[in-house]
């Protein structure tokens, strides 16, 4: 890859792909000269994708959110499957506030990507979302060392359970 290629391909990535962010921060002109193509910026959002999808952990919810930030640029079901299928196998062991902001994440990638998926995906990760949401309603708080709950504007197990009904709150919208 060229130079003026990996330059791109730098502030595509760093900005999830999306122009309005790049034009914010003054980078739209700069992009925009490299004139790269729908394809090749398609293989980046992809690349994006594997990435993200192999570094998701229960251990913090970077990769979930930055899923959540490519949805909003690209939509693709693999996105959804991918992050459906991890929470079903490995959330419930994670903390209350990792929990909360994965399914939160995971709120705003079906959101985004709603129109690509199908029914079966779509009910299968609202699924998914709610039993997390559920559990950190019906469960004891836990939260892990350099988790705060002020950092998330939450000041204790009661608003925790309350973003945590809004946000399943969010899931019915989908679905209706």
């Amino acid at each position: 890859m060229d130079e003026q290629a990996q330059r791109a391909k730098e502030l595509f990535t760093l900005y999830y792909g999306s122009l309005l962010h790049m034009h914010r921060e003054g980078k739209s002109e700069e992009y925009r000269s490299y004139n790269i193509s729908k394809e090749i910026e398609i293989e980046w959002f992809q690349e994006m994708i594997q990435k993200h999808s192999k570094d998701l952990s229960i251990r913090n919810w970077d990769a979930v959110a930055s899923l959540s930030s490519i949805a909003k640029n690209y939509q693709d079901s693999s996105m959804v499957e991918k992050v459906a299928s991890f929470a079903a196998r490995n959330i419930m062991s994670a903390d209350s506030i990792v929990k909360l902001m994965f399914a939160e994440g995971m709120v705003e990638i079906i959101r985004s990507n709603k129109e690509v998926i199908s029914k079966d995906l779509l009910f299968k990760a609202c699924k998914v979302t709610v039993e997390i949401l559920e559990g950190i309603i019906s469960l004891p708080l836990v939260i892990d060392p350099g988790h705060e709950l002020e950092q998330f504007q939450i000041k204790d197990k009661r608003s925790l359970n309350s973003r945590a009904k809004q946000d399943v709150q969010a899931v019915m919208n989908i679905l209706n």
